[in-house]
């Protein structure tokens, strides 16, 4: 495909672009893979419609941003390649905002996602902008949030299905407790830009009660969530996202009734987050 044809489209004003022109079953040169890196660090969600990929074609696209992570903690894979987990409404929703594997001391740097199976109505995926979200903070509040850290466990908002395949699912998910303690805001490694970095998986702040913890985490979410903040994206045949987890939440509407969803998620390893201060998290509890 002839790179003039190759475009970024910006879809909202806070987040999300739409990368046209490109075929991500070829190799991409590194002028194109560089202008594609710097777009997911300014859009923080870049959408590719039209895509005729396999897994490995996704592995191989994801691999440009950096070291897949190789197996989740608890979720079930892809047979063969446990770097690939399918993200099957017949084993949970995660109809709740979250940052990918935020309950871990280095939470995922990205996440691509690709159609496999999609409902004829819903399912759309939802990405906010937590960057915004700070920058949106009143400087009294933003002062307060500088100064706090929050502890992530995978033992949170984990919806029931009310199915057998879903309650064995839900029980892996929480058959290991971890535990991490994150800033609530963190540094971007790349950019140097400061985002909340919360999401469901986030339960109770350090030195708090999670009775104490919870409106102070709920108003904070708030701001993330704002609609301006945010991006929808419907989901058609043959489309791939990308997200950057470091400054970002997303959730997964959960609005297709019975029908089937799948999609294929890759997940990009990713570094221990940093607080304004310089302090790194640290683990609580590692998978006891």
């Amino acid at each position: 495909m002839p790179v003039s044809l190759f475009d970024i489209r910006r879809i909202g004003g806070k987040i999300g672009a739409e990368v046209t022109g490109i075929d991500l079953s070829t190799e991409l040169s590194d002028s194109v893979f560089g202008q594609i890196h710097a777009a997911f660090l300014e859009h923080k969600v870049l959408f590719f419609r039209d895509q005729d990929i396999s897994d490995e074609h996704q592995l191989a696209f994801a691999a440009r941003f950096g070291p897949l992570t190789q197996t989740h903690p608890m979720m079930r894979t892809v047979d063969g390649t446990p770097q690939v987990i399918p993200v099957d409404g017949e084993d949970q929703r995660a109809d709740h905002w979250h940052t990918d594997i935020s309950f871990t001391t280095a939470p995922s740097l990205g996440t691509t996602l690709r159609s496999v199976v999609l409902p004829p109505y819903g399912g759309d995926t939802m990405v906010a902008n937590a960057a915004a979200g700070y920058k949106d903070l009143p400087a009294e509040l933003r002062e307060v949030a500088d100064r706090l850290w929050a502890v992530h466990t995978n033992h949170a908002e984990q919806p029931r299905l009310g199915t057998e395949r879903g309650d064995k699912v839900r029980a892996a998910f929480l058959a290991r407790r971890f535990e991490a303690a994150h800033p609530v805001v963190r540094v971007h490694p790349e950019s140097g830009e400061p985002s909340l970095f919360l999401g469901g998986f986030a339960q109770w702040l350090v030195g708090m009660e999670p009775r104490e913890s919870r409106p102070i985490i709920d108003v904070l979410q708030s701001y993330v969530r704002r609609p301006e903040n945010t991006a929808r994206w419907t989901w058609r045949p043959g489309d791939v996202l990308v997200f950057d987890n470091r400054n970002t939440q997303h959730y997964a509407v959960n609005d297709y009734g019975r029908h089937q969803r799948v999609l294929h998620r890759v997940s990009i390893t990713g570094d221990v987050p940093v607080g304004l201060d310089g302090k790194r998290s640290y683990a609580l509890k590692a998978g006891e």
